[in-house]
């Protein structure tokens, strides 16, 4: 009797797969011996999909009544912690931050943010802690936002201008269009130098963020390899890759613009201008530098980070106040008061409008633009309230819920601006009851030109205008529901539509 030889490499192929069997079942093993948070029943392939609900953040928050503010789920192979309250937010962003301080790395994030990078982003690496000290000490220190300030004001100055016109047809105003606007034109000239001109941008960022706030089939299946194909089926891999060329391409003409010899000295250096006037600066010795690589990827970040957050506030905001007429009348009148017949409200007076300021407070409590923040991942093991986090672990904090938390919010589901009149807690970072810009090292560097904008569009639209809704719409007949979606921010389901009408001093 004769044998047919072993085909080439198999012996080696059948090594390498026992030993991840074994691998494997020792991991598993380990991790059963540890108490990690509890997690609602899963089902076979899908984990805890279907429990998500079209809501992420408020079927995790009603998972939460049930199984504790931490809490483990998983989508597919993906597993996830989940925290739900004040308390375990301090610990996790406080106590345990630097354990808990990496960003998961999805394919998404792999190929639309990574691509730009020619140096390992990992935690206080040196290219880390380059890019953590640029954007708090040049691109988003209090001097640079301040510089900003008459960029702020012309911008307001052009969405007043554009609601005028319908104010004086007596014409519904989309706000959630004119907000969005707005905002993308602030960044657009911050970043760019140049005014925005529309041509689908906002829409290729908006298609950018639902890439990065979404798992790829690849991820998700416990067979990678049938999640490829299932994503090439699909058409994601074809969209993450003309997303990553469009923004490329556009990014690297800016650049190039910037570079050109003939280019005008232009009155305010934009980001750009800054970002190549510090790699210039660097020499061979340095141990990073900044290359158009790594501009490109901080830019992505900016708009992801500073349109859509800032546009969602404001909308917020005066839907909430368009369904409290009484609330906005008292912010109109402080406003209207202190301004007088000064024909406009400067980032001078926002100091003092505390009753305004705190309507902002308010609408970041209610309606975080990021209600999950961005996800975190554990870089080693630690404990936190006798649960064990191991290494690689996705952490996600649930601000929306801690915002709605009745054991340090009275009346959670109410907007009551007043509640801030003798409250210390801000949005800072330092004050884990309000979140919605993080904190610890990941909080947001771009928090206060993001308030400053919000601010200042705000009281200007309460200065300039009475606002009214559609005819034969009471307030109760206003919709406040969420836009479902996996997206990284949450918008105002349907648009904002209110008639304006021009105040005059």
């Amino acid at each position: 009797m004769s044998f047919l030889p072993f085909p080439p490499g198999l012996p080696l192929i059948l090594f390498l797969s026992t030993l991840f069997i074994i691998l494997k079942w020792k991991a598993t093993t380990k991790r059963r011996k540890l108490n990690f948070p509890p997690s609602p029943p899963k089902l076979p392939i899908i984990g805890n999909l279907h429990q998500l609900g079209k809501l992420p953040h408020k079927s995790l928050w009603r998972l939460s009544q049930l199984y504790g503010p931490i809490m483990s789920f998983s989508v597919g192979r993906i597993e996830t912690i989940t925290i739900s309250s004040t308390q375990t937010a301090r610990a996790l962003l406080k106590t345990h931050d630097f354990q808990s301080c990496n960003r998961p790395q999805t394919h998404a994030i792999k190929k639309l943010t990574y691509n730009f990078l020619d140096i390992a982003f990992t935690p206080y690496s040196d290219y880390w802690r380059e890019i953590r000290k640029i954007c708090i000490h040049e691109l988003f220190s209090i001097k640079r936002v301040l510089s900003y300030e008459p960029i702020r004001e012309q911008e307001v100055g052009l969405l007043i201008e554009s609601i005028s016109q319908s104010a004086s047809c007596g014409v519904v105003v989309d706000l959630t269009e004119k907000c969005t606007a707005f905002t993308t034109g602030v960044i657009f000239r911050i970043a760019f130098g140049k005014p925005f001109k529309g041509d689908g941008f906002h829409e290729l960022v908006s298609e950018a963020e639902a890439l990065l706030g979404s798992y790829s089939a690849f991820e998700f299946f416990p067979i990678p390899f049938v999640g490829k194909v299932i994503d090439w089926f699909s058409g994601r891999e074809a969209r993450l890759e003309r997303v990553f060329n469009e923004m490329n391409v556009l990014f690297q003409e800016v650049i190039d613009e910037h570079l050109h010899p003939m280019r005008p000295k232009p009155k305010q250096d934009d980001i750009i201008d800054v970002l190549l006037a510090i790699s210039k600066k660097q020499v061979e010795s340095c141990t990073v530098v900044i290359t158009h690589q790594n501009i490109k990827a901080i830019l992505l970040n900016l708009f992801l980070a500073g349109i859509e957050t800032s546009s969602i506030t404001l909308v917020w905001a005066m839907a909430e106040l368009a369904k409290n007429p009484t609330l906005m009348k008292k912010a109109q009148e402080e406003i209207r008061n202190h301004v007088g017949n000064r024909g406009k409200v400067t980032e001078r007076d926002i100091e003092e409008l505390p009753y305004m300021k705190m309507i902002v407070k308010e609408t970041l409590r209610l309606h975080p633009p990021a209600p999950l923040l961005v996800p975190r991942e554990t870089i080693s093991n630690f404990k936190m309230e006798g649960y064990d986090f191991y290494p690689k672990t996705t952490v996600q904090v649930n601000v929306w819920a801690i915002g709605r938390d009745p054991t340090c919010w009275k009346e959670p589901e109410e907007f009551l601006p007043e509640r801030f009149a003798e409250s210390s807690i801000d949005y800072k970072g330092l004050h884990f009851e309000l979140l919605p810009f993080g904190g610890g090292r990941r909080i947001c560097p771009g928090l206060n030109m993001g308030v400053k904008t919000v601010d200042l569009a705000l009281a200007n639209l309460l200065y300039h205008f009475d606002w009214k809704l559609p005819e034969g719409m009471k307030e109760e007949d206003l919709d406040m529901e969420e836009k479902s979606g996996l997206s990284l921010t949450v918008h105002k389901k349907l648009p904002l539509e209110l008639v304006p009408m021009l105040y005059h001093p």
